[in-house]
């Protein structure tokens, strides 16, 4: 990195890991990030430039190259959100006096409405899973998504001692390490109770190291993300839905759905686990769109 020492940026890192519990593919997205930033400047200015004479004029030319790279505006979003991170904690540090980035705006961004399942298209996704084996794991995986509105990797890192299946609750472990509780339907709860017994059948036959996780592979082992991205594709090929399905579009379709039946924005945000309501009401904008479009298909003088 030449005058651009890798120093400040691996105490970045640290404190990230450390005091924000960032996740690993946040922290890889974060050097990533500067380390692009580092490398334009080691390119397009002196050899021996240090963070500290970093200055607006240097962060314009950075945003110039990439919209003449034509970026999306997500990229460079998401770039300079990372800069400005990482200058703030140099301020905070006693590194700099001032951020660069204190004078620069963030690109404006289309506000994209999420994608999610119609009532009837998610009915029809958890009644596809069989009774037979794999299917009863694969039918919790899926009712998991919908019946909580958790991440992917929420679902996956859920342990036997996180579940209250009495009491009909589940702790998940979110973003950062926060936990939230989240209620349980006796549609889920049923599918867990019929699964277990094959939990612990495959992990005996297979002799596989002893673990919490509820879900496992189809030789005991922990499921992974990519696994549970598979499970859901196999179903919705089955369905032949004309939409990209994500185990994020469940999230978004567990959130529109309580919404659409009249929830509170402020409890759908503490299920998500969002810490800012702001990122809760993009899905006020996905039901009033669709009561608009209700309205227009079904009045008579609409």
């Amino acid at each position: 990195m030449n005058g651009l020492e890798n120093g400040c940026l691996q105490r970045f890192l640290n404190y990230l890991e450390v005091e924000k519990n960032s996740s690993s593919h946040t922290l890889t997205n974060y050097q990533r990030d500067i380390m692009s930033f580092a490398d334009f400047l080691s390119q397009n200015f002196q050899s021996d430039l240090h963070w500290q004479q970093v200055g607006v004029a240097e962060i314009r030319a950075y945003l110039a190259f990439l919209n003449e790279r034509s970026y999306a505006r997500r990229t460079v979003a998401r770039r300079i959100s990372s800069l400005r991170s990482f200058f703030k904690f140099m301020v905070r540090e006693n590194y700099l006096e001032y951020s660069p980035l204190v004078r620069i705006r963030n690109p404006k961004l289309e506000k994209k409405l999420p994608v999610f399942l119609e009532e009837f298209e998610i009915n029809e996704l958890l009644d596809l899973p069989t009774k037979e084996r794999l299917g009863l794991r694969d039918r919790v995986a899926l009712e998991l998504l919908y019946a909580t509105g958790c991440r992917v990797s929420e679902l996956v890192g859920l342990t036997l001692t996180r579940i209250d299946l009495e009491n009909r609750y589940v702790f998940l472990l979110g973003k950062g390490n926060k936990e939230r509780l989240v209620p349980l339907g006796n549609t889920c709860c049923r599918a867990i109770i019929a699964y277990l017994p094959l939990r612990q059948q495959l992990m005996t036959r297979y002799h596989a190291e002893a673990h919490d996780f509820l879900l496992v592979n189809n030789r005991g082992g922990v499921l992974t993300d990519r696994s549970v991205r598979r499970i859901l594709d196999k179903y919705i090929t089955q369905l032949a839905l004309h939409k990209q399905v994500s185990p994020h579009t469940i999230r978004h379709t567990f959130a529109t759905h309580l919404l659409n039946h009249g929830a509170d924005l402020r409890v759908v945000q503490e299920l998500l686990g969002h810490a800012n309501l702001s990122t809760t009401q993009i899905y006020t904008h996905v039901t009033t769109e669709r009561i608009a479009d209700i309205y227009q298909k079904n009045h008579p003088r609409a």
